[in-house]
């Protein structure tokens, strides 16, 4: 690091700053504080999509996966895209009729207040300790990478103070404002990096695909390949995608965050497009690295490892800075989020009108802060997994698949019944707590993708066989009908071409 580099950082840490203390100025209620006012438009909501989910652990994860079996981790990020598309149509309009606020309380209007609390309780559980821990811990192994004598705890604490600070006291509106300046950073640092390696082989196709062998440049991989099975793509990507891209509060935040259901609509298909960018700028990087690399003791090394070796002085601090805007703009994301689920589905704070809005932003501020310090703790022991990306997507196997069931039959099927759709999302989790212990003990073999498409289907079976006969149980919104939006229409159609096309290329 050199002190242009150093120059780099310190411009970038000054504008998020200003932009956090502009922003507190403008919380002075809960629904500012989590919501920012239900002012934004499609384009900030789009950028804040990708910026939010781009976090250090998907720039860490994502090339680590690469380096270490190949492009295949790439179908999380195109099913996303088709996801995106899927929740512009059909769950985005949902949320924001009634003038909800969160995901799990679209979920109690139709099951009641016991599914409220145990899905924000989910929720909650995976933000912290598989989201924020995870980016935290692999922001501090990248700055640990360029400073080796920092041990890894005081790291991560100074991390999240800087993170936290514009959280607690700019809400919402700091969190999105500032995913905007990190996701085009973001994207400029991605380029960079990219650039640097694609250097390497002179830009010719024709070499990165001689250096690699062809199974490392295929997405459709035989069914008993221990990262990526075909047959794990087909059943449990979808789901967890589903999940994180649909139903993940902390993702869809942001809708309930937009002006109108158009910008809502059309932020999501700006994020489903933006989703196609990590294969060329994240992954593709990653799988050539170990030509380029081939002694790397972890594969969670090999993105600062390429900053490293790769970049010049000045671009080095801008891809070292694009791993901080990383870090902050999914704990930003995360961590307000989950206080606004703690402080909607758990303390009825939009009902406590006996208490002035000061108050009530006092108390979800310090909400904020408890949480930020659960995520610290646990964030080091993250180390002991053995490998970040793996750590993160069988935590969700287990948690999810249930709630994608429960969420999708009551928004797409007439005539549930209440107490069915309930049961059969606790037996969901306990199977999958079953199939998790049997996976440990060396009993059960099945692919943690392949065991979340089985855990999803015994959620639903109990959820559709066991319908009402009659339609005393309509989804509480009654109708799937929205507004068609030509705009949204044509992007939509153009994101799946782009999909088709990116899949066949790499099949």
């Amino acid at each position: 690091m050199t002190s242009l580099d150093y120059a780099v950082m310190l411009i970038y840490l000054l504008v998020i700053v200003l932009i956090g203390i502009w922003s507190a100025r403008r919380t002075g209620s809960p629904d500012e504080l989590f919501l920012a006012g239900r002012s934004f438009g499609f384009g900030v909501i789009g950028l804040s999509l990708y910026a939010s989910n781009i976090s250090s652990t998907t720039l860490v994860g994502l090339a680590g996966a690469a380096y270490g079996s190949g492009i295949a981790v790439v179908n999380y990020e195109w099913m996303a895209a088709v996801i995106l598309v899927f929740a512009a149509f059909v769950l985005v309009p949902q949320y924001l009729r009634h003038g909800r606020r969160t995901v799990p309380e679209y979920v109690g209007d139709a099951l009641g207040p016991f599914a409220r609390r145990y899905v924000a309780g989910i929720m909650i559980v995976l933000s912290i300790f598989v989201d924020t821990a995870g980016s935290l811990f692999a922001g501090a192994i990248v700055i640990k990478f360029f400073f080796p004598a920092w041990e890894l705890l005081p790291i991560v604490m100074a991390l999240t103070v800087f993170a936290g600070a514009y959280t607690i006291v700019g809400g919402l509106r700091a969190v999105m404002l500032t995913d905007v300046v990190q996701a085009l950073v973001l994207i400029l640092s991605a380029v960079v990096i990219a650039f640097g390696v694609y250097r390497e082989f002179d830009f010719s196709l024709e070499r990165m695909v001689a250096a690699l062998p062809a199974e490392r440049l295929s997405v459709i991989r035989p069914s008993d390949d221990p990262d990526m099975p075909w047959t794990g793509l087909l059943t449990g990507v979808p789901i967890l995608g589903l999940y994180y891209w649909s139903m993940n509060h902390y993702i869809a935040q942001r809708f309930f965050a937009a002006r109108d259901l158009r910008a809502a609509q059309r932020g999501a298909l700006l994020g489903a497009a933006l989703k196609l960018t990590p294969l060329f700028l994240m992954v593709l990087p990653g799988a050539l690295a170990i030509v380029l690399l081939p002694d790397l003791q972890r594969a969670d090394e090999v993105f600062p490892a390429l900053i490293a070796n790769f970049l010049p002085d000045g671009l080095r601090g801008l891809a070292v800075v694009g791993v901080m805007a990383a870090i902050m703009s999914t704990v930003d994301s995360t961590i307000n989020a989950s206080a606004a689920m703690i402080s909607y589905d758990f303390m009825g704070i939009d009902r406590a009108v006996q208490e002035t809005p000061r108050t009530l932003v006092t108390r979800s501020r310090w909400t904020t802060a408890v949480l930020l310090i659960v995520a610290m703790v646990w964030a080091p022991a993250i180390e002991s997994f053995p490998g970040l990306f793996s750590y993160l997507q069988q935590m969700f196997a287990i948690a999810v698949p249930p709630v994608v069931a429960a969420v999708l039959t009551i928004t797409m099927m007439r005539g549930y019944r209440r107490e069915v759709v309930v049961i059969a999302m606790l037996g969901g989790h306990l199977a999958a707590l079953g199939f998790a212990a049997a996976a440990a003990s060396g009993l059960w073999h099945w692919h943690f993708l392949e065991t979340a498409g089985l855990v999803f289907a015994i959620a639903c079976v109990p959820m559709v066989s066991l319908r009402s006969s009659g339609r005393t149980a309509l989804p509480s919104d009654g109708s799937l009908a929205v507004p068609i939006d030509r705009v949204s229409v044509i992007a939509s159609m153009i994101v799946l071409s782009l999909v088709a096309a990116t899949v066949w290329a790499f099949r």
